[in-house]
């Protein structure tokens, strides 16, 4: 919870990111908030304020995913409503002909977004929300012990610059 309220003050990608942990830990708790308490709040030592903030922060995204159906996949409407929001900034930025440097940034990533896509991104989703599910999946593999192929780290390599330029120009629009 503390967390998520830095980041989103302060990198919008990551907050992103991390709700998308977020949402996978409470599904692997079984949205069983006592099973988030035990397995998870416990490892941090709150004292009773910040743990009853927490847990009750933990509770309504557990409402939220069952009363949105997300209770197996998908996201949350908060983090619908930002991945839409970041997605209109890109869309902005495109349009913006005195951003030559996040155009380049973009175009340079264009040739690896196409082939996530083409090779099993959603395309329901935008290319940024495409982007940043490839960009957790890559954490998750390191986190897992797993080494990436040099080919998958050349590819999220500029993927990756591209969010996090993204990110700064979301932040300074805010």
């Amino acid at each position: 919870m503390y967390i998520a309220k830095k980041l989103r003050k302060e990198n919008i990608t990551a907050y992103i990111i991390y709700m998308f942990q977020v949402e996978d830990m409470l599904r692997a708790c079984q949205l069983d908030m006592e099973q988030v308490e035990r397995s998870y709040l416990a490892r941090f030592g709150y004292e009773e304020t910040l743990k009853q903030e927490a847990y009750e922060w933990y509770a309504a995204l557990i409402r939220m995913m069952k009363e949105e159906g997300c209770q197996e996949k998908g996201h949350v409407q908060v983090v619908k409503a930002t991945l839409a929001l970041l997605y209109d900034r890109h869309c902005e930025l495109m349009q913006d002909t005195k951003q030559a440097t996040y155009h380049a940034c973009y175009y340079k990533a264009l040739p690896n977004i196409v082939a996530l896509r083409a090779h099993g991104g959603d395309k329901a989703r935008n290319e940024v929300e495409n982007c940043l599910e490839a960009i957790y999946g890559f954490t998750l593999l390191k986190m897992k012990g797993q080494s990436p192929s040099q080919q998958t780290c050349e590819a999220i390599t500029p993927i990756t610059r591209w969010m996090e330029m993204l990110s700064q120009l979301y932040e300074r629009a805010e």
